[in-house]
């Protein structure tokens, strides 16, 4: 290769070296410097992520991370609860109120039977009140069958009401008639016109009494 055509070949390398503006250290401080700039620029924009509080949604975290609940849903619940309650307390009241009744119609269901029943008792007794030396034996035996009949009726819960001598009590004596006062008698029975009969602790029958005055 001539001379000539080296020379002609060192211009090509020459435009490389100007093309780069700068030395090598322009170069590595050039980069460095931008993003720095650009970094507090951002940062003055963008909040701090540590610093940063977090949105309240209305409720307050425990300490299990779980959300309390709110004030609407606790009233709510406390509702609920009470409207349990009051129900329960409901079904119980009538849960007693029925086996009440249904004790009560059980024991007084023979009531209808007994009424009809009384008015039987009655004849016997005033044929057993009749003095009679010649009917004694037909009365004997047929004072043993009121007091089988009677043992019977009180196994039902039918039970005589006392009234001759008591304090007369409108509750279970009916008077018919008053007599004057002897002895200090005044206000008590003095003569059973007709037997009157309770049944399990209930009145089916007053006693139709003579008081005294």
């Amino acid at each position: 290769m001539s001379n000539k055509e080296k020379d002609r070949k060192v211009p090509e390398t020459e435009p490389n070296e100007a093309a780069v503006p700068g030395t090598a250290e322009d170069v590595k401080d050039a980069p460095e410097s931008a993003p720095k700039e650009d970094a507090k620029d951002a940062g003055a924009e963008t909040p701090d992520a540590e610093n940063a509080e977090p949105e309240k949604d209305g409720g307050t975290a425990g300490a299990e991370g779980k959300p309390e609940a709110k004030p609407e849903e606790k009233k709510e619940e406390e509702d609920l609860r009470t409207q349990y309650l009051r129900l329960a307390a409901d079904f119980q009241n009538f849960r007693k109120r029925t086996e009440k009744e249904k004790g009560d119609i059980y024991a007084r269901a023979n009531e209808s039977l007994m009424t009809d029943l009384l008015p039987v008792l009655d004849d016997f007794e005033r044929a057993l009140a009749v003095k009679d030396e010649a009917a004694k034996g037909v009365q004997d035996g047929v004072r043993m069958i009121v007091e089988k009949y009677i043992a019977a009726l009180k196994k039902h819960g039918l039970f005589e009401i006392e009234a001759l001598g008591a304090d007369f009590d409108p509750n279970f004596h009916h008077a018919v008639q008053t007599c004057p006062a002897e002895n200090g008698n005044a206000g008590k029975v003095a003569t059973v016109l007709q037997k009157g009969y309770l049944l399990n602790g209930k009145v089916i029958r007053p006693a139709m009494v003579i008081v005294a005055e």
